[in-house]
């Protein structure tokens, strides 16, 4: 596996990676993410350390690409758990394909006839070909690869439990089946928006680093590496007015994907410049609550200044 021209390095997790930071910040920007060094250095020694990393951060801040990124940059697949309220551990890890089992009872009773054995049919029921694997469970059975546990603020106190005994032993017992293990730990990105406070026993288990919005400059340089059509008076202009904004008492303040979003949406209009007026007509570009839009329009005069 090729990541990049600097020597590659084998870490906790089983994966070949750079060797340095600055070299897996250049394994991350050739996917287009443009890490900057505290981010590259905790990615780093995730991967060299075999340790989960915990983002946590504003929305919109480029944890979750910064996952998307690791996979691509490294040549691993991503697999991808979406937290949210009353999750539980059999929609995370895995399920029976009950109505698949109830054929198949079905079948054997059909060529049986009377004679069936119904302890052999009932191991019959639990094996692999049964089993639905779900992200966590994948995860184990398919690593190397970058698990995403997004958005762990989202799950409750028992969820959190359940995943910190995973990612202690990497491995799980399913009670009808066995022990699965996995051979290399997942590289494992936590992210969290900071709704709720994360356990602490959680965050000791892991990597922490806080993701902070690009400051000007960087996001200049995202705007024109993701949309190379954009110029940089337009990019510098959007960055700009971006930062505005997230200084503002918003009820949802933009995140990167907004600044693209803005940019792509005067692209589309062969907008060059930023003005009150193209700004006023792709402010939906950028704000999604009705409030916000109304704050925001009155003062675009400053906002532009």
């Amino acid at each position: 596996m090729e990541t990049s021209a600097h020597t590659t390095s084998s870490g906790g997790n089983g994966v070949d990676g750079p060797d340095s930071p600055a070299a897996l910040s250049e394994v991350l920007e050739s996917t287009g993410y443009l890490a900057g060094e505290g981010v590259a250095t905790a990615a780093f020694l995730a991967l060299r350390m075999g340790r989960p990393l915990f983002c946590e951060g504003e929305p919109g801040t480029g944890k979750t690409s910064l996952a998307n990124a690791l996979a691509e940059g490294l040549g691993l697949p991503i697999i991808r758990l979406q937290c949210h309220e009353g999750i539980d551990a059999a929609q995370a890890l895995y399920e029976w394909d009950f109505p698949r089992q109830l054929l198949h009872l079905r079948a054997l009773e059909a060529a049986g006839g009377g004679g069936l054995d119904v302890e052999a049919a009932e191991q019959s029921l639990y094996t692999r070909r049964f089993l639905l694997a779900r992200p966590l469970l994948r995860a184990l059975v398919e690593a190397p690869c970058v698990l995403l546990v997004d958005e762990i603020d989202r799950a409750d106190d028992e969820f959190e439990a359940f995943l910190l005994q995973l990612l202690d032993e990497n491995a799980v017992t399913i009670p009808e089946f066995g022990e699965v293990r996995a051979e290399h730990p997942p590289l494992v990105v936590l992210t969290s928006n900071r709704t709720r406070e994360v356990h602490d026993a959680l965050k000791r288990r892991c990597l922490y680093h806080w993701v902070e919005h690009p400051d000007l400059a960087r996001e200049v340089a995202i705007l024109r590496r993701r949309l190379p059509g954009v110029g940089e008076r337009l990019a510098t202009q959007i960055a700009g007015a971006i930062r505005k904004l997230r200084e503002m008492e918003l009820l949802k303040p933009p995140g990167v994907a907004e600044s693209l979003d803005w940019a792509q949406a005067l692209q589309a209009l062969g907008k060059s410049e930023l003005d009150v007026e193209s700004a006023a007509i792709t402010l939906g570009a950028v704000l999604k609550y009705s409030e916000d839009l109304d704050r925001v329009r009155a003062k675009l005069d400053a906002l532009l200044g």
